[in-house]
């Protein structure tokens, strides 16, 4: 595969930095709402950062795609589950927009065991002239009151306030690592390493288990649940991915409990290419539908997998993200690394896909030209309207000026993290504490 997808003009237009941040700045999870106005980030602190973008003004139309900070609020607290002596971290593993409706806004976001429905929405009035109340909010003496006044709203600043609407908790026995708003909006299903559950939005004291893996003996237990998804117009199917590499699609109309898959996904194992490592790197991190909802990406370790709803047996492509650290596999099981979950995100008409790497690489395959392109986020080139050079990694042997030996690269600048904006060339990339906003250079 060719690398030199046309430099890919790509310039930055902000970057949210800490000069010193701690392990509750690093960033966990990033997505755009469906109109991609909107981009939310959740860390490890439990706060949920929203980003608007600017709208376009006549004098300055270069700015119409940077993105402001609009609303910054705490989302999850850390707890203690006393039965069990477990600290539960307050770190936002998913957040999930719904549709907008009216002028708020409603996002989902989750720890390890408790999903929040949160509401967002804009204040730009306030109430005067209250008859029970003074100015200052105090109930007045009803003897003092002789005339009745009628309120009156008056022009304020603006001011946006978040605020939780549901709280979906105690489902849960092990850690959340899902959630997926269903296309009937009514319901979302959150998984966790053994089960799947069905919430309905309106009822926050009762789920549905339409997924159970544990076995009756742990010891027997062979596989655990990476992700889930809900197919993105058919209401009733769902797909999910196993540690073991394989995915499962179901039929809610097939049984109430989905045990029993309707399509398996698996591709072969090559027996040449076995090894002690294999098990490890063949883990599923994410699952993604297409937007048309005929095809599910993959990510494990290595590669990126695009699989056709039609044909279980294999992949109709495999992308390879970094496959130079084959050879490192030792060092990186050593680190640990080789348990990190690399997510993959698809653009808005499905024909690139977007997945992250280590020292702050990210990797772009065209689906279409079958044309690849590795880039980096960092703080060198991350001036506003900075063009973004393809890099390059040299395994052994010779290294040109632009390569980028694979014995230096950062392990600890990870990408794990991406969102692409629903209809346009936007994309976001979060490396550790910093967030990366790039979009298409406008000639």
């Amino acid at each position: 595969m060719e690398e030199d997808i046309d430099t890919r003009k790509i310039n930055n237009s902000f970057l949210r930095d800490h000069s010193y941040a701690t392990e509750a700045d690093i960033i966990s999870t990033v997505e755009f709402n469906h109109t991609g106005e909107l981009l939310a980030t959740g860390d490890k602190g439990g706060r949920v950062v929203i980003f608007q973008r600017e709208q376009e003004s006549k004098n300055q139309l270069h700015r119409r795609g940077e993105y402001n900070v609009y609303s910054t609020f705490q989302s999850h607290e850390p707890e203690f589950d006393y039965l069990k002596s477990l600290e539960i971290e307050e770190k936002i593993n998913k957040i999930r927009w719904l549709p907008q409706q009216n002028a708020a806004y409603f996002l989902l976001s989750t720890n390890d065991k408790t999903v929040k429905l949160w509401k967002v929405s804009e204040r730009d009035k306030r109430p005067e002239g209250y008859n029970l109340k003074d100015e200052d909010g105090r109930l007045r003496d009803p003897a003092t009151i002789t005339t009745l006044r009628v309120p009156v709203l008056r022009p304020m600043d603006l001011m946006v306030e978040a605020t939780p609407r549901r709280v979906f908790a105690n489902a849960h026995t092990y850690h959340i690592n899902s959630i997926s708003v269903n296309s009937d909006y009514e319901t979302y299903m959150s998984a966790d390493d053994l089960r799947i559950n069905l919430w309905n939005f309106e009822i926050t004291n009762q789920s549905f288990n339409i997924v159970d893996i544990k076995p009756a003996n742990m010891e027997e237990l062979t596989e655990v649940i990476t992700a889930a998804e809900f197919h993105p117009l058919h209401c009733n199917t769902f797909v999910y991915s196993s540690s073991k590499g394989t995915i499962r699609l179901c039929d809610m109309r097939a049984s109430a409990l989905c045990d029993r898959h309707t399509k398996f996904f698996e591709e072969p194992e090559d027996p040449s290419n076995r090894s002690f490592f294999s098990e490890i790197i063949s883990s599923i991190s994410d699952v993604k539908f297409s937007h048309s909802g005929r095809y599910i990406m993959t990510r494990d370790y290595l590669t990126v997998k695009v699989w056709d709803l039609n044909m279980e047996n294999r992949p109709i492509e495999t992308y390879q993200v970094h496959d130079y650290l084959r050879s490192k596999l030792c060092s990186l099981y050593e680190n640990d690394c080789i348990f990190d979950k690399f997510e993959c995100v698809w653009n808005g008409s499905d024909s690139v896909i977007m997945t992250g790497s280590y020292n702050n690489f990210f990797r772009m395959f065209d689906r279409n030209t079958k044309r690849d392109v590795t880039l980096e986020a960092s703080r060198e080139n991350s001036k506003p309207r900075a063009i973004l050079k393809p890099r390059k990694v040299c395994v052994g042997g010779k290294r040109r000026k632009d390569e980028i030996s694979v014995d230096s690269l950062d392990f600890s600048k990870k990408i794990l993290h991406t969102a692409w904006h629903p209809s346009e060339n936007i994309i976001a990339v979060a490396a550790t504490n910093n967030l990366y906003i790039f979009q298409d250079k406008v000639n």
